[in-house]
């Protein structure tokens, strides 16, 4: 490799889930008929309110630089937001927007991490997690919680790995990729254990919080265990509940000191959010909230469908989603039956061999299986069934 790239952009390596997208696209161009799963966004268009709301933006000459951590109307729906959903009481200077929920993680370990740091991550992870700790220069350290435990880490399991250089935990429920969700007592069962580790703080990945189908509420760590709300960073956006993956807003609540750590960072990198995707945010999170469950119970259906049938499959095993819009299924005995390496070359032959697009576990940190977007048409569900279960 030349010598001109620095150490930091060879430590890490190219996201596994644009990389199937960017083939597929180009197979797409090509004339190939790909049924792609691999896409981690819905196949809704954004509500048309919140598409009024930028276009009336643009009108009104809302098109210049705007403060880097957000407009002030923006800032105040977010807090609102959090009163009003989650109980959860934050001021103007607790919260900040970017340009994505990436860039809030991004600017989080920038900000609070330094070499020799460690970060907890449980496996199966959301492919980013582990290369913007690298580059931060600390080191991600990784819980596995397989099938066997619905995708989710036990408090022991948390508390054997935390030590004196543990600086962060992630978790993220609903989760890209196995659609888990955290029940409150398990949330209060790993919150024990971080109140007894004082100088851990904790990022609660929530962006998928409103695609759930379960009847519980949705609960974070900062409302199960009040206690470690101080150090605490929510991560949450609109690109997945409004369907807004390509206006490229996120947002982030927390400690003011962290998270005017974190405007510095941003400060100095993009700047400011979109002004346009600022406004239509504002309509988004404030405006008429009935196409999320028109969204997610159409999502639900897909996932009823996508589950019981893959389970019919020889080779696959699925467990059941709580949220999110992906299914996570163990192929191993797919991948044996084909006399294939590993799930990256079941990928490839799903890609190559019968058009279909999915993502490889071990892009995840799970050999063995394989992510499956049903973020498409149920029409696509049924090929995807039938090509597989050709092979």
């Amino acid at each position: 490799m030349s010598t001109i790239l620095s150490n930091r952009v060879q430590k890490i390596k190219p996201s596994a889930t644009l990389a199937v997208s960017d083939k597929a696209k180009q197979l797409k161009a090509q004339g190939v008929q790909i049924i792609s799963m691999g896409s981690g966004e819905p196949d809704f268009d954004t509500p048309v309110n919140i598409q009024k709301a930028a276009s009336q933006a643009i009108g009104a000459g809302e098109t210049r630089y705007t403060s880097v951590d957000g407009t002030p109307k923006l800032k105040k729906a977010i807090c609102e937001k959090f009163k009003r959903e989650n109980g959860l009481e934050y001021s103007d200077n607790e919260v900040m927007v970017s340009s994505g929920g990436k860039q809030v993680f991004y600017n989080l370990c920038q900000a609070i991490l330094s070499k020799g740091d460690e970060v907890i991550i449980p496996t199966p992870y959301w492919v980013s997690y582990p290369d913007i700790v690298i580059l931060a220069d600390a080191t991600p350290v990784f819980i596995e919680a397989g099938l066997d435990q619905e995708f989710k880490i036990m408090s022991e399991q948390l508390e054997s790995c935390i030590n004196a250089n543990t600086k962060l935990f992630v978790l993220n429920s609903p989760s890209n990729p196995t659609g888990a969700v955290y029940t409150k007592s398990e949330i209060e069962s790993l919150g024990a254990v971080l109140e007894r580790h004082p100088q851990v703080n904790v990022i609660s990945d929530d962006i998928y919080e409103h695609i759930r189908w379960e009847d519980d509420e949705f609960i974070n760590i900062a409302m199960a265990c009040p206690n470690l709300k101080d150090r605490t960073i929510i991560l949450n956006g609109v690109s997945k509940a409004y369907a807004m993956t390509g206006w490229r807003i996120g947002y982030a609540a927390g400690p003011k000191d962290i998270i005017k750590a974190m405007k510095k960072i941003q400060g100095q990198s993009t700047s400011n959010p979109s002004s346009i995707s600022q406004a239509a945010a504002l309509e988004a999170i404030s405006g008429d909230q009935s196409f999320i469950s028109m969204m997610v119970k159409a999502f639900e259906r897909r996932h009823n469908f996508l589950v019981d049938s893959l389970n019919t499959i020889d080779g696959i095993e699925c467990p059941q989603s709580r949220g999110a819009f992906y299914s996570f299924p163990r192929v191993q005995g797919l991948i044996d039956r084909l006399e294939l390496k590993d799930d990256v070359e079941f990928s490839t032959y799903c890609l190559d061999k019968i058009s279909l697009a999915v993502v490889p576990g071990s892009a995840f940190g799970a050999p063995g299986y394989v992510r499956l977007s049903f973020a498409t048409s149920m029409d696509n569900l049924k090929l995807a069934i039938e090509r597989l279960s050709n092979i």
